[in-house]
């Protein structure tokens, strides 16, 4: 690392340079950023390794932020069995910076980031392929996706990501309002990161500022079968963020940032609308915590967050419905 002041989270887009000159380039890089949860690690590995398109074509690597609940090389070299390789980090530098050291590692055309403890299905790098062979001009190409619980079932029903196979419509200004694509899904050329640079500015929903930032100068292609699986699980970033307000905070910032960057034309409706999708959210989320754990100080900050996105009917409702719970709980 650089002698200079060490930021765990950038504050400017960190650089990505062309690989040096003689490098032996691939097609595809397949890059595996953990951090414990290694228990759902050798999924992940298969979940590739049965779609793998040889070492001529395919990178597949682990990049280990010095995890410590486990032997995370022990599991490489166990299920890869020599085809994977391992980098481990020589110190811990945090999710956003582990991602940046994925993409300088990789070698590939197409750079496809899948989180350890996410995984994907057979189908998904061919249909990737796919799309960028029909679309050249894409800068990012994904399928459509799940989240999913510790044993692979379906948490809840996202709404497709788009309507047909192609070019995503009108995608700037919809990935701008809302999140709609998880990082297991999404896929980005080598040379889109070399232009706009790194992972940034936030912890939380780091992912959902770079397809931002992406979308602003790139078409996305779209596959619509449903190819990838995110891993819903109290142990993982967004799960534990929420429980700190890291979440809100990063949301609310990135926001503000994805707005800021649309058309001027468009602005007003999409935070409108952003901001009445994310009261609608955060209410929601307030219940359902209060459910899981009776923390009622805990649940009255996320309702309040609701409101800090939105005051409406429906966050101001679901505000007092909160009190009412927690007031007769405790009588």
């Amino acid at each position: 690392m650089p002698d200079t002041v060490f930021e765990r989270i950038p504050s400017s887009p960190p650089v990505i340079p062309p690989l040096p000159a003689g490098t032996k380039r691939l097609q595809w890089s397949v890059m595996i950023p953990v951090y414990n949860g290694l228990a759902y690690l050798e999924q992940t590995l298969n979940s590739v390794l049965v779609q793998d398109m040889g070492p001529d074509i395919m990178q597949i690597e682990v990049v280990d932020d010095v995890s410590n609940e486990g032997d995370v090389a022990a599991i490489v070299e166990r299920v890869g069995k020599g085809r994977v390789t391992y980098y481990r980090q020589p110190v811990n530098v945090g999710n956003v910076q582990n991602f940046e050291t994925c993409i300088k590692r990789a070698v590939g055309e197409y750079v496809h980031l899948l989180h350890g403890d996410d995984y994907v299905e057979p189908g998904f790098y061919k249909a990737v392929t796919q799309l960028f062979a029909d679309y050249p001009e894409a800068g990012a190409a994904c399928t459509d996706w799940r989240a999913v619980d510790d044993l692979g079932n379906s948490v809840w029903t996202n709404e497709p990501v788009g309507d047909e196979r192609g070019l995503l419509k009108n995608w700037h200004q919809r990935i701008a309002i809302r999140q709609w694509l998880e990082p297991p899904a999404m896929v980005v050329k080598r040379s889109v990161y070399e232009d706009l640079g790194s992972f940034y500015m936030v912890h939380c929903c780091e992912d959902w500022l770079m397809w931002n930032r992406i979308a602003a100068k790139y078409p996305v292609a779209y596959h619509p079968e449903v190819l990838a699986k995110y891993r819903n699980h109290d142990q993982n970033i967004t799960a534990i963020s929420f429980k700190n307000r890291k979440n809100f905070f990063d949301i609310y910032n990135t926001m503000l940032y994805n707005i800021a960057h649309l058309p001027e034309h468009l602005r007003v409706e999409s935070e409108k609308a952003s901001r009445k999708n994310y009261a609608f959210y955060f209410a929601n989320l307030a219940h359902r915590q209060y459910h899981a754990n009776h923390d009622k100080e805990e649940a009255l900050i996320v309702a309040k967050d609701a409101m800090k996105f939105q005051v409406n009917a429906y966050s101001v409702k679901s505000y007092l419905k909160l009190l009412f719970k927690i007031a007769t709980r405790y009588q």
